[in-house]
Formats: C-alpha cells, sequence, structure tokens
C-alpha cells in the first residue's frame, strides 16, 4: 500500500498515551522538504513506549535542583550590569513566552529583551495577551512586521505543496531570535519547552543546545520555502531574495565569530504546561480563549494566531493525528489524566472542521474553498484513509474502532 511523507507502513500507538508513530518530527529538514518524503517520526521502543512518554518518565528522575544550579551557572556567565540586554526570549505572549521571560527577570534576576515574531492572523485575545505579556509583565520588545504580501505568497505555496499552513510562522518564530541576537549582540537566548517533551530527534543535554547548524543554513541554494525552492520563488513571484531572507535561518558563516547559544529553559525546570498557565494568568493576566478550541477540547494552548486551529486539521489529514491527540498525550504524560480518558477525548474532538476562521483564512491567502478540500483528499495518504460510506475514514484509530482495526 502506498505511503506519503516515508512515515512508517504500520501504524502503532504508545501504549502509555494516545499518540502514533506517524508523528513527524519537526526538524529543520521536514520543515523545509519540497515534498512528501523524507519525513522523520515518533519512535517506539520495544515496550510500545513513545519517545515522548520515555522523556517524561526520565524527567521524573532528574534532580531538578542540580538542573537549576546548572542555570544559575549559566545565567552568571551572560549575566549583564551594564544597562544592556544579557538574553532573548522570542515568544508571542502565550502562557509559555510569559512564564519564560518573566522567571528569567523576576526571579533570576536577568535583563531580557523579548522578540516577536507576529501571528500570520491575529485572534483578538491572542493580541490582547501579547499587550498584556508586555505591559501587564513589564518587557521591551521587538516585533517583525513581516511583509504582508510575502506572507500570503508563502502561506498559500505551503498549503498547496505541504498542506501545512503553518510553516510560514513556525519557520519565522524558530529563525528570528537568533539572527536578532547576532545583530543585536546579544549572545544568549532562550526557547521554552525542550524540543525531547514531544519526541523530537534533539538530544536532552545542553550541549546539543548549542549546536549551531540547527539555525543556521550552509548553501542558500539547497533551500526551500513552501515546497519550492528559494530561486523558484523569487522567479515566479516577481520577488527578491531580501524579502525572503526573514523567513530563512542565517547563513552558518554569519555566525562564525559570534558566541551565541541557544538553551531551552525547559531543559533546567520542570515544565508543565498547566503550570506555566496558571503563572500566566497570575502575572500578566493571561486570557484563555472565550470558546474551546476547534478540533480538541482545550482553551488555552496555542489560540494567538487563526490559522493554528487549520493547521492542527491538516495534521489530522496527513498524519492521523489531530489536536486532541497532541493536548491529550501531553495531559497524559503529566499525569493529568489517563490514557481511557485521552482515547475518549480523541474520539470526541480529533478531525473536528475549523470552520470559525476558514472563510477568513482563505480569503486571506486568496484559495477557493473547495480548492482547500480538494488538497486535503490528495494529501490523505492511502496506508491511513479509506474511503467507507462515501466518507473518509481511518483505517486505524487509537479506540481500535478504524476501518482495517
Amino acid at each position: 500500500m502506498k505511503v506519503f511523507y516515508n512515515l512508517p507502513e504500520k501504524v502503532v500507538f504508545c501504549s502509555k498515551c494516545v499518540m502514533s508513530n506517524q508523528r513527524p518530527a519537526s526538524t529543520p529538514e521536514f520543515r523545509h522538504t519540497r515534498n512528501r518524503d523524507g519525513a522523520k517520526y515518533l519512535r517506539m521502543d520495544e515496550n510500545g513506549i513513545c519517545d515522548a512518554c520515555r522523556h517524561a518518565t526520565i524527567k521524573e528522575n532528574i534532580d531538578w535542583e542540580q538542573r537549576e544550579g546548572e542555570l544559575a551557572i549559566l545565567l552568571d556567565e551572560f549575566r549583564r550590569s551594564d544597562g544592556k540586554y544579557d538574553c532573548l526570549v522570542p515568544g508571542s505572549g502565550g502562557k509559555d513566552s510569559v512564564f519564560q521571560s518573566h522567571i528569567l527577570k523576576y526571579k533570576y534576576g536577568m535583563n531580557p529583551l523579548t522578540c516577536t515574531w507576529p501571528p500570520i492572523l491575529y485572534t483578538d485575545y491572542g493580541y490582547q495577551n501579547f499587550k498584556n505579556w508586555i505591559q501587564v509583565g513589564g518587557f521591551d520588545n521587538i516585533s517583525f512586521n513581516q511583509n504582508g504580501k510575502v506572507m500570503r505568497i508563502l502561506t498559500r505555496l505551503s498549503i498547496e505543496n505541504l498542506l501545512h499552513p503553518f510553516q510560514t510562522f513556525i519557520l519565522g518564530q524558530k529563525n528570528l531570535a537568533p539572527k536578532l541576537a547576532a545583530d543585536l549582540g546579544i549572545n544568549l537566548v532562550f526557547y521554552g519547552e525542550n524540543e525531547a517533551e514531544y519526541g523530537n530527534p534533539l538530544a536532552d543535554n545542553a550541549s546539543s543546545l548549542r549546536d549551531k547548524s540547527y539555525y543556521t543554513m550552509e548553501n542558500i541554494d539547497q533551500m526551500y520555502l513552501g515546497g519550492q525552492p528559494v530561486n523558484e520563488i523569487i522567479e515566479n513571484n516577481n520577488l527578491s531574495l531580501v524579502d525572503l531572507m526573514p523567513f530563512l535561518p542565517a547563513p552558518a558563516e554569519s555566525f562564525s565569530r559570534k558566541d551565541i547559544q541557544i538553551h531551552y529553559l525547559g531543559y533546567y525546570l520542570k515544565w508543565v504546561p498547566q503550570e506555566a498557565y496558571y503563572y500566566a494568568v497570575e502575572n500578566t493576566n493571561f486570557q484563555a480563549r472565550p470558546f474551546r478550541t476547534q478540533g480538541t477540547y482545550s482553551k488555552y494552548n496555542s489560540i494567538d494566531d487563526k490559522i493554528d486551529d487549520l493547521h492542527y486539521y491538516t495534521t489530522f489529514i496527513k498524519f492521523g493525528i489531530g489536536r486532541a491527540t497532541y493536548d491529550a498525550s501531553q495531559e497524559i504524560r503529566n499525569k493529568h489524566i489517563t490514557r481511557e480518558e485521552g482515547q475518549a477525548l480523541v474520539k470526541r474532538f480529533d478531525g473536528e472542521f475549523p470552520d470559525e476562521y476558514f472563510d477568513e483564512i482563505m480569503e486571506y491567502i486568496g484559495m477557493d474553498t473547495e480548492y482547500f478540500h480538494q488538497l486535503c483528499d490528495e494529501f490523505r495518504s492511502p496506508h491511513l484513509w479509506a474511503q467507507e460510506g462515501g466518507q473518509w475514514k481511518l483505517r486505524h484509530t487509537v479506540n481500535n474502532d478504524g476501518v482495517d482495526d
């Protein structure tokens, strides 16, 4: 049977959470891929336990006092008292960026500058949370307001070629901070959660977080955006290289003499998303979404961008993994719900179509709604989906009620 995205042909669900081995790893290689090949995926061990759940178990045995001591040593190395910023914290004003910036400034005495790659289409409540982060939390901030024409072009290309509405945001969010740090002479950048939380192939040790190849590029001729080579995009859309550079990693040579370090605060402090949410509410008046997020049961995760909901719908189409699966798996790992409860939530909410902002998004990128649905059908991998009674259904589900289960 044909398999898209170089995923495992056999669908296997983690025995601890509700995630399957079809989950792609968000590595630079995958984000820049041109076609449906080359995706790396979540691994399972011989006991059927995924990388992310194994990491959750490891977290329980970490000496967090020792890790905090390591953090103190790191911060002392970079702390400044000359009126200049000593670290850079990228974020949007969501719960995680609030937590990491606020605790660095007010508990550990750092002088962070915050920076923001704004969402493609701000939600009203997301924008209010961003303002609260800066105004209530008390932070200086640099926001990079993207070229709207280029953003629309790349977002449409990402959907047409990759069915990935969020690629332009992910790339900008990941690449802005290191480049800005280099320009401003700030040598310490802090992201939030360690990517090992989700089973991504980034080793869980401090030295790996200094690997500059993770946020630099060697050859622009090998770079793709929206599933197309950079040079092709420039030629086809009457753009310049300058127009596309904000979305690309920094050239490796630009960092050759700069001692910029990238760290994840979640490596040093035990990271629990729910606790980050409560912290943000208490310290910056963070507000949850006023309604349940479509496709899941939560109200406070990834609520800044109207396209976010559509992004998770496309992961359901491509990988059979919707937003409820992501949320429930995380809460199972943090022992907030049981696997059985997670299964029920996945059955109820996964794959729900996000119509709240759908028409607005299609109008923004100039795409016909029927064309979008046609693309969805084209991107369904045959090893995951089957037609039954004129409807698309998953062949395998975590509830063992798929077409082929």
